[in-house]
């Protein structure tokens, strides 16, 4: 379009471009405001009602945006005036106890020797919130990224490390990863809050658990994970969960675990205790995890460390306990059944 141009059709007059411009600067929330050398505002369109109770023809940036605002706008406007190059600049004030943010797009006017200088103002508040909160979850998500490489990393070797053949590693690798994308659903779905200990623990049976052994064996409080809790916790469970599936309870078919929650204290703080038990088929058999297993190294090492929390792993005749107890810091409680 030549912008240089009238318009065809039905022209207008002085009055009614003015109302029409009047209009459009309302529906935009676009302010105007006129200055002159000495940056004495002589016309403004449009302002807000915070500026408007403020303004008289030739108020200055001090008396619109305060002492600090204003010395600031002072400085930059002066230097748009000298130079004739455009600027933008942004002001933070209390708006009725809130903060609001407001962009000023600043650029010369007139002719040599009688310049002045035309602000376009707009409301950005609520964009530059957006800005933020993407910006925080940026990063949060960059930080989040790095952990969970870090700890696919830590599986990938440590799996490596106690495994012969390929083959064997690849089974235990996926199983592994697959895990880690189980818990990591439940953080995802939550908008990373974390996730709630049953879900967590029924994701991490499901793949293994016979149909014929009834409901699922998880009791006590259904406490509510961080989400580095929920990642580690699912590790856990996961490696007892395969253990029993290859060489305990569940290889059988019976259901002769239990996966309880209780409250419990560490260092004199609250902190909830995450207890397996499993009976085996064999009352007499004393079942042995590898002494440098990577399953054990999790459930010993790994995951306690991680939570900041203690962890033990009783291997006796005919059964395998492991308890494992979460500081407050990696937990609520929202019900207690």
């Amino acid at each position: 379009m030549n912008t240089t141009e009238p318009l065809s059709g039905m022209p207008f007059t002085v009055e009614g471009k003015a109302a029409m411009m009047e209009r459009a600067l309302g529906s935009a929330g676009i302010s105007i405001l006129c200055q002159d050398a000495r940056l004495s505002i002589f016309y403004a369109e449009n302002l807000p009602p915070h500026f408007a109770a403020l303004f008289a023809p030739g108020s200055s940036d001090a008396i619109l945006f305060g002492d600090a605002h204003g010395r600031y706008l002072t400085a930059l406007k002066h230097k748009v005036l000298e130079t004739g190059i455009p600027n933008n600049a942004e002001v933070e004030i209390d708006v009725d106890g809130e903060r609001r943010t407001y962009e000023l797009k600043i650029q010369r006017t007139g002719e040599r020797g009688a310049h002045g200088l035309l602000s376009v103002m707009a409301e950005v508040t609520e964009s530059r919130h957006r800005e933020k909160v993407l910006k925080s979850l940026l990063r949060e998500l960059s930080h989040r990224s790095k952990n969970l490489l870090a700890i696919i990393q830590g599986i990938a070797t440590q799996t490596a490390r106690n495994t012969l053949s390929l083959d064997s590693f690849l089974l235990k690798f996926r199983g592994r990863l697959q895990s880690l994308s189980n818990s990591q659903d439940l953080i995802t779905d939550s908008s990373w809050r974390g996730a709630y200990l049953f879900e967590l623990a029924e994701k991490q049976f499901a793949p293994y658990w016979p149909e014929t052994a009834g409901s699922m064996p998880i009791y006590g409080i259904n406490a509510h994970l961080t989400p580095n809790a929920a990642v580690h916790l699912g590790l856990a469970l996961h490696e007892l969960i395969v253990n029993s599936a290859s060489f305990g309870a569940i290889s059988g078919g019976a259901a002769s675990i239990t996966l309880n929650c209780r409250e419990a204290m560490i260092n004199d703080r609250k902190a909830i205790e995450v207890a397996w038990a499993e009976v085996l088929h064999d009352q007499a058999e004393v079942h042995e995890f590898s002494d440098n297993s990577f399953g054990r190294t999790v459930l010993e090492r790994v995951v306690p460390s991680s939570v900041n929390g203690k962890a033990e792993l009783n291997l006796v005749p005919g059964r395998i306990e492991y308890r494992l107890t979460i500081p407050e810091t990696e937990f609520e409680i929202f019900k207690r059944v």
